[in-house]
């Protein structure tokens, strides 16, 4: 099925890759062999490119297995999502692989949250530091006292702060999987008029695409 998330990526990465290298001819050979016209993949095109810097603005596609996460607007959770298509530069050599992980976390931003990225787990295990961050997701989603709160948490992932919150409002209640955090501070603080509180609601397969601050050089 056609997915224009997709493509748009691909389409950034191609034209960004495109205009940089047009510049190569005033580039001395060893700043030219980071951008290899044919790159380096054996006739593997799913072979990751070790020789190829991904320039900053190129937006990367994320997922993750929940529906939403709900965190307060005060709270700091770690999270791990994973690359949502190959990444390939213009000769169709994968530089980073669907399902390569994404390590970050969710921290408050403006008047929401937003996903930052720090580091890429590939498949071998190997590492590699990255800068990059999401759009601030300002969505919010109020959970008044009397509202079924299971349809409210069906399919969410929820902050450790956010689920304190919560059982404040409801008791005890089965909150699924909660993400640990920081930022949990007085939770009568959080609540709204003591029976309800307003989080922030994001829905991680939309909303935490994340875009490069600054070049990523693969190694």
């Amino acid at each position: 099925m056609f997915d224009a998330k997709y493509y748009r990526s691909a389409i950034a990465i191609g034209l960004s890759l495109s205009t940089m290298m047009a510049s190569l001819a005033s580039l001395s050979p060893a700043h030219a062999q980071l951008f290899p016209s044919n790159g380096r993949s054996s006739g593997n095109n799913n072979q990751i490119n070790n020789d190829i810097v991904i320039p900053a603005g190129v937006t990367i596609p994320l997922e993750y297995d929940k529906e939403k996460v709900l965190v307060t607007k005060e709270e700091t959770i770690e999270l791990t999502l994973t690359v949502a298509a190959n990444i390939r530069d213009r000769d169709r050599n994968t530089l980073i692989p669907y399902g390569t992980e994404v390590l970050g976390q969710i921290e408050p931003s403006g008047n929401g949250s937003v996903f930052i990225a720090d580091q890429l787990i590939f498949a071998d295990g190997s590492r590699q530091y990255i800068n990059a961050r999401s759009e601030t997701v300002t969505r919010t989603e109020t959970v008044k006292r009397g509202k079924d709160v299971g349809d409210v948490l069906k399919g969410a992932a929820i902050g450790s702060a956010a689920a304190a919150v919560l059982s404040e409002i409801f008791g005890d209640i089965s909150v699924g999987e909660v993400l640990i955090g920081t930022g949990l501070g007085a939770i009568t603080g959080l609540l709204l008029g003591g029976n309800e509180v307003e989080l922030v609601s994001i829905n991680p397969n939309q909303d935490l695409d994340i875009t490069l601050d600054s070049d990523l050089a693969l190694r």
